[in-house]
């Protein structure tokens, strides 16, 4: 595998997705919000996917959609800096190399995969995971209400589908990155993604395979 990359803000971004509830200031997601926005500036990465002593596993994995953190608007702001190299005709078929096929079902809309293009199915998942996130019953934000029991399995779904486009950059973009010098922030965004889905066990390890050797480069660095 080649090396890994950067991102710099301000490049061109497509729409970006963002959560449309505010977590009320003084509740404890707030407070937990603050304390994961406090360990990212430490710098230490496996520190700051850390469960905090005491805390909700789940208040905690929801804290990763939102402000401070917020992995699904950093994938989307990284896909929007190359969407003019990723279309129809260049990704015909939503991928992470030659040995990996993606194909898109949300079991509502469409309840049969189907075959379609990278931009289309980045599309597809990007409009889904902002139903999810807008979604009270599955991210409360109201004080007291408690998260459903099928908060983890949406969870997990929700990152391992959002490793996709990762790896779909990786594999199929890299070359456009590097162009652009986009290499640094993804390289942190993704080391930062992948310590976290590490540290809960929240994506089978047969589902990072396409990007395994990255990630073992990664954690030995950090190591």
């Amino acid at each position: 595998m080649e090396p890994y990359f950067s991102f710099v803000s301000g490049s061109r971004s497509s729409k970006t997705f963002k959560p449309k509830k505010n977590i009320p200031e003084g509740s404890h997601q707030y407070e937990l919000l603050k304390h994961a926005e406090a360990t990212l500036g430490s710098g230490n990465l496996r520190q700051a996917v850390m469960l905090p002593e005491g805390e909700d596993l789940n208040e905690w994995i929801a804290c990763v959609f939102f402000p401070a953190v917020d992995f699904f608007n950093q994938i989307n702001m990284l896909y929007g800096t190359i969407t003019e190299f990723c279309t129809e005709a260049s990704c015909p078929v939503m991928s992470a190399g030659p040995r990996y096929e993606y194909h898109w079902a949300d079991g509502t809309n469409i309840k049969k995969p189907i075959k379609c293009s990278a931009p289309k199915y980045i599309d597809y998942l990007m409009t889904w995971v902002q139903d999810q996130l807008d979604d009270e019953t599955l991210f409360p934000s109201k004080i007291g209400v408690p998260f459903p029991k099928n908060f983890m399995s949406v969870a997990k779904t929700i990152l391992k589908r959002l490793f996709r486009v990762y790896a779909h950059i990786y594999h199929q973009h890299f070359d456009s990155v590097m162009r652009l010098q986009e290499e640094a922030h993804l390289n942190t965004s993704f080391k930062h993604f992948i310590f976290f889905v590490q540290e809960f066990n929240l994506i089978d390890r047969r589902e990072l395979a396409p990007l395994q050797e990255l990630i073992e480069k990664l954690g030995s660095k950090d190591r």
